[in-house]
């Protein structure tokens, strides 16, 4: 973060540093809270059915371990989803499962599928998938997020993945992946056929567009932005079609050490992917709305008595996210940070995202019930 900080600022100043914060995220993160509208436009799949393409085109190497397939299923509004399914290719009888989604503005050709791609390796049934209205996934307009939605794209996940033949319905988990932490603990909470959840490296986006970074939103700021999105519906309305923020991850110079981060993932041959929001594309103005006013952690409690896993990084400007949800949850629980990780280290970085332990987790809370 020192790099990135104006001369003026401080380390330990508390009160710059969220100024600086808030106006890095309404600037660098392209108006989730209300910027101004750019002209970035999506690409996506088209209106009248989805176009899957069948090479591998992940920005990760595929494993001669396992079987990979592209799936679609629908959510419960309709929605058709866009996922990938890998199968250890070693497999005998039915198999735990894990659903994998994120991080929020990704596509499951980068972390989720990486995430999805090395717990196969490790015995799991795994499926990666797209978000509605993002990536190959269905849905119009193109590129918009939400609560409700979102969190209903992992249930819809869980009901496809305990369909399969190879997968045991009572031994099903998932995981959330920044902004999508947030939603994986939401539908945890709701869907009790999930029986374990892991938030890495996590966002509470409801928290985030609602509160500002650091929660330094105050509550003018917060009207100021309402006010905003009120009237660009409206001008949405008279144009027939959403308005778009301005390209993701585009810098320009002098952004916080945090945006810098995402850049060097989203927008290099390391993470790249020309389908995801954050590589260079954008979601609609008016996006931030149902999230500044649903709040995704409200019954996290309700997760237990099935076991929630944080893993964070204990270098990540979003660890704060992390600690809250720990301690609002109830037991059992554990938060894990890693040392020396930044947020972004736990998209892709093989040697910070703690795989060990997330198959112990889910070995030992997937486990198959002993017979009578």
């Amino acid at each position: 973060m020192n790099a990135s900080l104006p001369r003026n600022m401080s380390l330990d100043g508390t009160v710059a540093r969220r100024r600086f914060l808030q106006g890095a995220v309404l600037a660098g993160m392209g108006g989730l809270l209300g910027g101004p509208a750019g002209a970035a436009t999506p690409r996506s799949a088209e209106s009248a059915g989805l176009r899957l393409t069948q090479e591998w085109d992940k920005v990760f190497p595929r494993s001669a371990n396992v079987g990979h397939r592209k799936v679609t299923f629908e959510n419960r509004y309709g929605i058709t989803l866009a996922a990938d399914l890998y199968l250890p290719k070693r497999r005998d009888g039915m198999l735990p499962a894990i659903a994998v989604g994120g991080p929020f503005g990704a596509v499951k050709e980068q972390s989720s599928g990486l995430y999805a791609q090395t717990m196969a390796e490790r015995g799991f049934v795994t499926l990666a998938f797209d978000a509605s209205h993002t990536g190959e996934s269905g849905g119009m307009p193109r590129n918009v997020a939400s609560p409700d939605i979102n969190t209903e794209d992992f249930s819809a996940a869980v009901d496809f993945i305990g369909l399969l033949p190879e997968v045991d319905r009572e031994r099903i988990g998932i995981i959330g992946i920044c902004g999508w932490g947030g939603m994986a603990l939401n539908a945890a909470a709701v869907d009790k056929r999930v029986k374990a959840v892991v938030a890495s490296t996590m966002y509470d986006m409801s928290r985030v567009m609602s509160k500002g970074y650091d929660d330094g939103m105050t509550g003018e700021q917060r009207m100021q932005a309402l006010e905003h999105l009120g009237r660009q519906r409206w001008q949405d309305a008279e144009n027939g079609a959403p308005a778009y923020q301005p390209p993701y991850n585009a810098l320009k110079g002098g952004e916080a050490r945090f945006l810098v981060d995402y850049a060097d993932y989203y927008m290099t041959p390391r993470g790249y992917h020309p389908r995801a929001v954050n590589s260079g594309n954008a979601w609609t103005v008016t996006t931030p709305l149902s999230f500044m006013n649903m709040p995704l952690l409200t019954c996290i409690a309700e997760i237990s008595p099935r076991p929630v896993l944080f893993v964070h990084g204990a270098n990540a400007h979003s660890r704060y996210f992390s600690e809250t949800a720990h301690a609002a949850a109830a037991e059992p629980k554990e938060l894990l940070i890693v040392e020396g990780a930044s947020h972004v280290d736990l998209y892709d970085r093989m040697d910070r995202i703690p795989f060990d332990k997330l198959a112990a987790f889910f070995d030992q809370h997937l486990a198959q019930v002993a017979g009578p």
